[in-house]
């Protein structure tokens, strides 16, 4: 019996335009052979069609059960390698080299999670694409000195996943919730700049303040310490407009975003202030919404020079546009 060499994870839901790019991308990496598992909470578009073309276990969760923490569990219970790679559903590799650049650092027995760099893509908002780059930098550090990840592109070992499971009850921010706790246990959290993804993110105005609220509600529990007052809403939403106005100027790209700056600004820390306000159980109405609905340092835009052939996904573009056609 050939043991694959990962297992990755696929959250989805509704990810029929996505879920086929990031699956072929799995398909062309240097690493072989891999383990698939899809974990699906209740698509009804052809998301578990595209994902059954491919050779995939497919793990199911009710809408009404789900949780990133809970969707995780399940898939890593599914998984049989030693070394388990989370992916978002709308996420696709930019190198072949992705999956070995994202594994390579636990060679030292003491890393517990890796993480790797994030990009957006031609959809992504202007502020969005400043965050990975503040968030993702060009640089790696394979010796993290605190728990932040983002497990839309992230490794973690099977062993440990076993003694720490994730936190089911958390409305986001499971990722960094687990990292806190094994670095807490004395293990290593790596950020690989080498191991790339491109993010899509295309979201309304609406389903950016449920976002960053959810995140902002978990946030508080796992760091019960922090506060977000309105004094704070207002500061940061005009300092990091403020900061995005410069940054799109420069690039010459300011008058197109003149209005989803401000707009995403506002709609984040909102979100944040509203999440940090939240005094109520989280109830499963809530739980519907979240998930249901569908300094002046220059931070450059996706263009990193690489020496490496990027993923040509040309090919499965003209398929997908064939199949819409008919």
């Amino acid at each position: 019996m050939i043991h694959p060499r990962c297992s990755i994870i696929i959250r989805c839901y509704n990810e029929e335009q996505h879920i086929g790019r990031l699956l072929d991308g799995i398909q062309q990496q240097t690493i072989a052979p891999v383990e698939i598992i899809v974990v699906d909470s209740g698509s009804t578009d052809r998301t578990v069609e595209i994902a059954q073309q491919y050779s995939v276990t497919l793990v199911s969760i009710r809408p009404e059960e789900f949780s990133f923490g809970r969707s995780l569990n399940l898939g890593c219970q599914a998984a049989s390698a030693e070394l388990i790679v989370i992916a978002s559903a709308h996420v696709y590799p930019v190198y072949r080299d992705w999956l070995e650049q994202l594994l390579k650092p636990f060679a030292d027995p003491q890393m517990a999670l890796v993480y790797g760099k994030q990009r957006g893509n031609d959809v992504t908002k202007y502020s969005e694409h400043q965050i990975f780059a503040t968030w993702f930098p060009d640089d790696s550090n394979l010796n993290q000195t605190h728990p932040f990840c983002n497990n839309a592109n992230a490794a973690i070992r099977r062993k440990l996943w076993q003694q720490l499971p994730y936190d089911e009850s958390l409305t986001g921010l499971e990722d960094l919730d687990w990292a806190k706790r094994v670095m807490q246990l004395g293990h290593r959290i790596a950020y690989s700049a080498e191991a790339e993804i491109i993010h899509v993110h295309d979201e309304t105005p609406r389903r950016i303040y449920n976002r960053y609220r959810r995140e902002a509600i978990a946030l508080k529990r796992i760091f019960p310490q922090e506060h977000f007052n309105g004094w704070d809403f207002v500061r940061l939403f005009v300092t990091n407009t403020f900061n995005d106005y410069y940054h799109a100027f420069h690039d010459r790209v300011l008058f197109k975003n003149f209005l989803s700056i401000p707009v995403f600004r506002f709609m984040q820390f909102l979100g944040t202030c509203r999440g940090f306000m939240q005094r109520v159980p989280v109830t499963s109405q809530l739980k519907q919404t979240f998930y249901y609905p569908r300094g002046l340092k220059r931070h450059a835009l996706s263009q990193t020079s690489n020496s490496r052939r990027a993923i040509d996904y040309t090919q499965r573009e003209e398929v997908v546009l064939e199949q819409i056609r008919h």
